[in-house]
């Protein structure tokens, strides 16, 4: 049985949700983090290296994220995140 899971798992696709919700995101996958705002956040919150202006360029693509970047992404650029968060829910 242990056999049949072992084999299931390494055939299911590594997608880079997968990656970052198992840990297992690199800094190789970082082009393809930056193509969505939630993930670009969570990579540039947790993996050490990456690039934060190229992660927040994409996080800053929704005021949600761009909120939630500038205020738990050390190194963040505030300015650039401001002019993201321009709706009323996000602008305090």
């Amino acid at each position: 049985m242990f056999s049949r899971i072992k084999e299931d798992y390494n055939n299911v696709p590594k997608t880079i949700c997968y990656s970052i919700i198992n840990g297992l995101a690199t800094l190789a996958d970082e082009e393809e983090v930056c193509t969505k705002p939630k993930w670009a956040y969570i990579f540039a919150k947790n993996i050490l290296g990456a690039n934060i202006e190229k992660c927040q360029e994409a996080a800053c693509a929704k005021p949600h994220w761009a909120y939630k970047f500038a205020r738990n992404v050390p190194g963040a650029n505030i300015e650039k995140c401001k002019q993201a968060c321009k709706g009323t829910g996000y602008a305090f």
